[in-house]
């Protein structure tokens, strides 16, 4: 049975401590950010002529406030994981109410602080299982960010049954069939190369089926009748790789690489910033032209959109003319 815990107040904290632990996300990711040193490799593909001209001074900050500022209640499958870590820390600072699922909910206070339960309510439950998901997690949901995800080879994430069929395929079937018709939309995290799984290199990849099997995952979304927007990723970079705490994930930086590139059709090849990924996630959320659209994501060097609306609204419809 599955069973939902909360977490105490983490805004009753001094307003001095609140300021050290609550810098805004994705505030352009200031480059002197101590965890994120490496430069990572620049991507030839062509980009979004836009992308090219967004700068830092139109980011808007989301300061912490004692009181929600959203309507929104947001589930988020697969918190605990890199993309997921970034998304739940990215939704607390808008002050927007979360539902999280977790295998493990002690890990929540671990990773997140401790937050009030009319910010956060964490449930106990696992995806892969058809019983496993406590239908009162659904209570009050209006949207949905799925991130959950296995390593492509065998590893170590492997273990207690962790495969990209368990995870990318049946978990994704058990929480889409449970969901509730009136959900507002679904953000899915897929992955570029999904509908070329038996062609070279992808079919490399694709040697353990997870790119089969995020696929089969992606249409099952498609058929449920329930609004979506999907996001494929590129290979993933940047942290977090281990669990950090909320302060460290609203530290993080891409570095040079916060210029974002948008596409459709599964042309993309390259690389994408965790940060970049769970941004395009959260805005999606309510750019009500993303429903029904799936759309490829890397990351190239440059000043990116940041959580600027109006630029990733642009982003988002100039790949609809490629």
């Amino acid at each position: 049975m599955a069973s939902k815990i909360s977490v105490s107040p983490f805004w009753n904290l001094p307003i001095s401590t609140q300021k050290t632990q609550i810098s805004p996300l994705l505030h352009q990711f200031p480059s002197s950010s101590r965890f994120i040193s490496s430069k990572l490799k620049s991507n030839s593909q062509r980009s979004i002529p836009v992308s090219a001209t967004l700068t830092e001074e139109s980011q808007t900050a989301h300061p912490p406030s004692s009181s929600l500022t959203s309507s929104k209640t947001v589930l988020v499958v697969g918190g605990s994981g890199g993309v997921g870590q970034i998304v739940v820390a990215s939704l607390l600072n808008r002050n927007v109410k979360l539902h999280l699922i977790l295998r493990d909910p002690e890990k929540a206070t671990t990773l997140f602080g401790e937050q009030d339960d009319e910010k956060l309510q964490v449930w106990k439950g696992d995806t892969r299982s058809p019983t496993g998901i406590d239908p009162s997690v659904f209570e009050g949901v209006t949207h949905v960010i799925c991130c959950t995800g296995t390593t492509a080879f065998p590893s170590r994430r492997w273990d207690g049954d962790n495969t990209p069929e368990r995870v990318d395929w049946d978990g994704v079937r058990n929480l889409v069939s449970a969901l509730p018709q009136s959900l507002k939309r679904i953000v899915l995290v897929s992955s570029i190369g999904v509908t070329k799984f038996n062609e070279l290199p992808w079919s490399i990849m694709n040697l353990f089926g997870v790119l089969k099997y995020k696929k089969m995952g992606e249409d099952f979304v498609r058929n449920s009748g329930i609004p979506f927007t999907i996001i494929r990723a590129g290979r993933l970079t940047d942290g977090p790789y281990t669990s950090y705490d909320l302060n460290t994930l609203l530290q993080a930086t891409a570095g040079e690489r916060r210029a974002v590139l948008i596409g459709q059709g599964d042309k993309l090849v390259g690389e994408v910033s965790r940060l970049v990924v769970a941004e395009a996630c959260i805005q999606a959320l309510d750019i009500d032209f993303t429903e029904g659209q799936t759309y490829e994501i890397n990351s190239i060097p440059g000043d990116g959109p940041g959580t600027d609306t109006l630029k990733w609204q642009e982003l988002f419809r100039a790949s609809h003319n490629n």
